[in-house]
């Protein structure tokens, strides 16, 4: 427990701050941005921004948490960290379940404080404001575990940020049918099954992923 906490502590501060890159930062400036701009795309339209809001926050937030997929792995791979991780004999799969949980405290906090701004923009108010919330609470460690699982399956290769996307967004799908499925009815069972999915994906990503670093780290060798 120790050694987790010491790799959360070291993640989250690592994520947080980001350098030149933003940080925690950055995809709460696109989250806001998408939020501010979409009224002006569709018009003052009060009826239809309430009716499709809560499926672009959700775009918005699945974006977002993309951003930063470049440095939750490659840094540590190209300075040697995972190498020294690896001979202190600390399992891939430890310092990946430590990364979801950093990369998630990074973004997602800031973004459903942020969803109260795009909520007034939107005009969302009472049920639809509360069930919006928690579909994204109980999406967005989903989506946090497939940015590290992106990252990872990505690692040692060099356009790894242009593919990207097209990892991470076919396989979100159904975390956005369910979150902002929710919306559409105001049914618990697709929080629920938002949920579901997000603990599936927190479970599969550690392995899965640790076994593309190994391989990674392999080929660097």
């Amino acid at each position: 427990m120790r050694l987790i906490a010491a790799l959360l502590r070291r993640d989250v501060g690592m994520l947080l701050s980001g350098g030149k890159q933003g940080g925690s930062m950055l995809p709460l400036m696109f989250f806001l941005a998408v939020a501010a701009l979409y009224p002006f795309a569709v018009g003052p339209d009060a009826a239809m921004l309430r009716r499709t809001g809560g499926g672009v926050v959700w775009i918005a937030a699945l974006l977002a948490s993309l951003l930063p997929v470049d440095r939750l792995i490659a840094p540590d791979l190209e300075d040697g960290t995972l190498d020294q991780l690896a001979i202190r004999e600390v399992a891939e799969e430890t310092v990946l379940a430590a990364r979801i949980v950093a990369h998630w405290l990074s973004f997602a906090p800031l973004l459903l404080l942020a969803t109260f701004v795009a909520a007034a923009l939107f005009n969302l108010t009472g049920e639809l404001l509360a069930y919006l919330l928690l579909g994204l609470l109980a999406g967005t460690p989903g989506l946090a575990a497939l940015g590290v699982l992106t990252a990872a399956l990505l690692s040692g290769v060099r356009s790894g940020p242009a593919l990207g996307g097209l990892i991470f967004l076919p396989l979100a799908v159904p975390l956005v049918i369910f979150g902002a499925g929710s919306l559409v009815r105001l049914e618990p069972a697709a929080i629920l099954l938002t949920a579901a999915v997000s603990l599936v994906l927190m479970a599969v990503a550690p392995f899965a992923g640790g076994a593309a670093l190994r391989a990674a780290r392999e080929d660097q060798a």
